[in-house]
Formats: structure tokens, sequence, C-alpha cells
């Protein structure tokens, strides 16, 4: 075989390996994609016992010697009360009920922030969003991480009601350290069953979402009382499922 001959089977060899590698690349990211949406089916009628955001801040305790999670009991979504419902909406995501996963307006406000400050600085994440990194991804903030986040929203918003959508939120939600879950919140917080919370206490917990750990440490800040009067006038305004 001539020289050129043999670069040109090498290249060819060279050509099929990386083709090769690619398919197998494509097979894996089609089987990882297909266990989620089996998860995403399975969870439309079964409850979760932990998330992946759980398990990351359990990891985390326990290298820390520190108290595990909180229990966390579930609580069907008839069993939570209309006011926390609607504060959190009102929080988190007031246009909850009308978009299929995304509000690209608060999408859009929140890349010109980050463009701003040349970083990931903000999400402007909706519910569905931050139930899909909660259930399956982590803290970390990159470009793929919020491509699969996508993907999952998607998957979430095809299979389950708004009213299953919220239901999961409420019981997984981060609320401090080892706290999770309005149960749980509304014994750490109120040291009373949650379906006592008053608006108030209601309207308190929607404000401490955004920064859970920190709020827990400075519940008199003035910024998280600003945060809670502003969503107790306007949680009556937002719609919730039935």
């Amino acid at each position: 075989m001539s020289l050129n001959g043999a670069l040109l089977a090498g290249r060819k060899g060279f050509g099929a390996w990386i083709w090769l590698g690619m398919k197998g690349i494509l097979l894996m990211g089609f089987l990882w994609e297909a266990f989620i949406f089996a998860q995403v089916l399975w969870w439309r009628t079964h409850n979760p016992d932990q998330t992946s955001f759980m398990r990351a801040r359990a990891a985390s305790l326990q290298s820390q010697r520190r108290p595990p999670l909180f229990p966390h009991p579930w609580v069907p979504y008839q069993g939570i009360p209309t006011t926390l419902k609607q504060a959190v909406v009102a929080a988190e995501d007031s246009h909850f009920m009308t978009h299929h996963g995304f509000d690209w307006e608060g999408i859009r406000q929140a890349y010109q922030r980050d463009l701003k400050h040349h970083r990931f600085v903000a999400g402007g994440s909706t519910l569905t969003q931050q139930l899909a990194k909660n259930l399956f991804l982590s803290e970390q903030r990159s470009l793929w991480r919020k491509g699969q986040e996508a993907l999952i929203t998607v998957m979430l918003e095809a299979t389950w009601s708004k009213r299953r959508i919220l239901e999961v939120y409420l019981n997984t939600i981060e609320w401090g350290e080892g706290i999770f879950g309005c149960a749980a919140a509304a014994r750490h917080y109120f040291h009373e069953p949650v379906r006592d919370l008053t608006p108030a206490q209601s309207a308190r917990l929607a404000s401490m979402i955004s920064r859970p750990r920190f709020y827990e440490g400075h519940g008199n800040s003035l910024r998280l009382q600003d945060k809670t009067d502003r969503i107790e006038n306007r949680r009556s305004q937002v719609a919730i499922p039935d």
C-alpha cells in the first residue's frame, strides 16, 4: 500500500471511530432523558421521598457534621392552606396559571441583569423550572444545567397538571438549612401544623423562598418584612389551581 493510501485509510478509520463515539454519546443522552421522563411519569401520581437537591443538601450537612434534614411529611394539595398557595405563586410566579413553563418576560429581564453583571445573578425561573431543578439537578449555574432544566420543564408541563406541579413544589422546596416542604417549615418557624398557618405567616414563608438559608438567620430583616407585606397585599390577586 502506498503512503497516500495508508494515510487515507487511517483517516477513514479515525473518522469511523469519531462517528461511533458520537453515536455512543447520543445514545447515552437519549437513555438519560428517557430515564428522567420515566421518573416524571412516575411522580405524576406518586410522591417523591427525596429530590436531587435534598440529597445534595443532606450530603453537605453530613460532611459538616451538622444535624440532618428535618422530617418533611407530605401534605396533599387540599391540606395546604389557600393562603400559602396564593402567597407562593404571588412571590415566585404570578403568571403560573397562564404560561406553559416559561415566563419569557421574566427570562428577558433576568438575561439583561446577567449581562450587566457578567455572570448568572438572576434566574427568572417559573415554579415549574424551579421544580425541575430541585427534582433532578443541582445548584450549579451553567448553560448546560439551564438547558437540562428547560427540557425537564417541558416534560412536567406536558404530563402534570398545574395542581400537581404546585403540590409537589410546596412539599419539596427548601425553606432553610435542612428544612424542606411546607409542613417542616410551618413546624420550624411557627410551631404549628401547616393547615393552621395565618395569611401573614403564609406570606412570610413565601417571602423566604428566594434566599431560605439566609432569611432563616435574618428573620428581622427589613427587606424580608417589606417582601412579606407586598406579597400579602397582592396574594388574593393571583390565580391558583382548584
